[in-house]
């Protein structure tokens, strides 16, 4: 190689790890640094030793059954470690996973060798069958709310719709209400209200959204847990309000509330009991809303169920119309439409008819259904904020694997931030950059590791209160399995959190409504 040549390339190797920047502030001096442990998620070592302190990561670890023989292969903890960093991330397709590789930090916090490739994430789950995935998921989801089912809960059950763009198993053009037309899957998921906890998730083809597709899921949530364990209400919309449904929940006794649809007979009872004058008088947290019970049924009925009949009286300035009645002037000028303007003699009411079992007095259950609203909340947030509207490969195993992976992620993180707040409820796109963001570099010397950690976050003043509340929780957990050696460590900090943001009962007695947000 002659000298130019020898110069060019030192040149070239120079200008890489030194350069010198114009910007608007004035002349940076730039150096590149390849050597350096560093990582933008500084802060996933608290989350770490919260999972390290309540042995949830271990046991989802070593109950996985993924199996190599192979001595170039991954390690289970590199894989599953690896998916845990993607979905914390608040990553939504596998390809972002490369953004992530170059983090020299987070392999060592969680006691990884190496971040692997998105494809060798997307090998390793289709080792996994349906069958296997299930047995090893849902006992996990089941086990991250299991402390939570004894506060006398409610289960919400609903579907969200995940669209699709390309050629997926189960990708089927049905009911897709924000974008008709699109192929998509249907997620039938089972809540804890409220606390927005996800029980499980049943991925199915587009076409079965239905409440009949919902159902034996639901029987087989309901099926997992101890009578005490059972929730006070099983609670739905109007999709759900049929006989089957209904009737399959009654044989195992199990209480619910679901919306009716605006059948014929249901305007029929609603026409009837609009003349009755003991409709009850709105308090103030009832929001406008009156309600009087009676007993219905319809034609697909065995029997008759207790019905509740809400109404409020719309206040907003509106027009009702209706065609008017033929008559001889009017037939010969051609169809006429009669204007009503709401006055002392029109009143306009929106109502909503609902059908239960449960003894809950008549006062309770205006509040009850509304609360119902929460689980929208939800799905935006699992939609949006973390997986659920992305992960998506052709088969429907691997996407049904991941819906239950990132819930179960999204169930430890709900506890982590409700440890760290216990007054609020905090969203992930809130809390990731709170309590996840942050510059870290690592320094190793004489055999420990010491990480700095820069915060990013403009209310770095909060953030340290917040991780000293997570740190008093987990102090507690290390406190209590050095007394009580057999001690389930995550029941203890389940139970802990709890303890501080569990609200009384109401004066009617209905279940107990953890974690409103406020």
């Amino acid at each position: 190689m002659g000298e130019a040549k020898r110069r060019q390339l030192a040149s070239q190797k120079q200008a890489q790890e030194a350069m010198v920047v114009d910007t608007p502030g004035g002349r940076i001096h730039v150096q590149w640094d390849h050597e350096a442990s560093a990582t933008p998620n500084a802060q996933l070592t608290f989350f770490a030793e919260f999972l390290a302190a309540t042995g949830v990561y271990e046991t989802w670890v070593n109950s996985c059954p993924l199996n190599y023989t192979s001595p170039n292969a991954p390690t289970k903890k590199d894989v599953l470690g690896t998916w845990l960093l993607g979905i914390l991330a608040g990553h939504n397709r596998y390809a972002h996973i490369t953004a992530l590789r170059s983090d020299a930090v987070s392999p060592q916090v969680l006691g990884m060798n190496k971040i692997i490739s998105e494809d060798a994430l997307r090998r390793a789950l289709t080792r996994l069958s349906a069958q296997q995935s299930q047995d090893w998921l849902c006992p996990q989801l089941m086990a991250s709310v299991q402390a939570a089912l004894g506060t006398g809960w409610i289960l919400d059950i609903d579907t969200t719709i995940k669209p699709l763009y390309g050629k997926q198993a189960g990708a089927q053009v049905s009911y897709n209400p924000h974008k008709p037309g699109r192929p998509s899957h249907a997620l039938h998921t089972y809540w804890v209200a409220n606390m927005r906890l996800v029980l499980d998730v049943v991925v199915s083809p587009g076409k079965e959204h239905s409440a009949g597709k919902a159902r034996p899921g639901l029987m087989h949530v309901l099926g997992q847990l101890s009578p005490e364990q059972r929730p006070k209400l099983v609670r739905g919309d109007c999709g759900f309000g049929n006989e089957p449904f209904i009737a399959e929940l009654e044989a195992c006794n199990q209480p619910y509330l679901f919306k009716l649809k605006q059948t014929t007979g249901v305007k029929k009872l609603v026409t009837r009991q609009f003349a009755r004058d003991d409709w009850s008088t709105p308090t103030p947290s009832d929001q406008g809303w009156s309600a009087v019970e009676d007993t219905l049924k319809l034609s697909g009925w065995d029997k008759a169920r207790r019905v509740i009949v809400l109404r409020r009286a719309l206040k907003a300035d509106l027009a009702l119309s209706r065609k008017a009645k033929s008559s001889g002037e009017r037939t010969q000028l051609g169809e006429q439409i009669e204007l009503l303007m709401p006055d002392q003699d029109v009143q306009a009411w929106e109502y909503a008819v609902l059908v239960t079992n449960s003894a809950y007095p008549l006062a309770a259950f205006g509040q009850l259904y509304r609360d119902r609203a929460d689980c929208e909340n939800g799905f935006d947030e699992l939609k949006n904020q973390w997986g659920w509207g992305g992960f998506t490969t052709q088969d429907i195993e691997r996407c049904q694997s991941s819906a239950r992976a990132v819930a179960l992620v999204y169930n430890w993180w709900s506890w982590y931030c409700r440890a760290a707040k216990p007054g609020a409820r905090m969203e992930a796109i809130t809390s990731r950059a709170l309590l996840l963001a942050g510059v870290g570099r690592a320094v190793k010397h004489a055999g420990q590791t010491m990480l700095y950690l820069t915060p990013m976050h403009a209310a770095k003043d909060k953030l340290l209160g917040l991780i000293a509340n997570v740190h008093a929780a987990l102090s507690h957990v290390k406190e209590v399995a050095e007394q009580l050696h057999r001690a389930d460590r995550w029941t203890v900090f389940l139970d802990y959190v709890i303890s501080k943001i569990t609200r009384p009962l109401p004066p009617w007695g209905a279940p107990n409504q953890l974690a409103t947000g406020i």
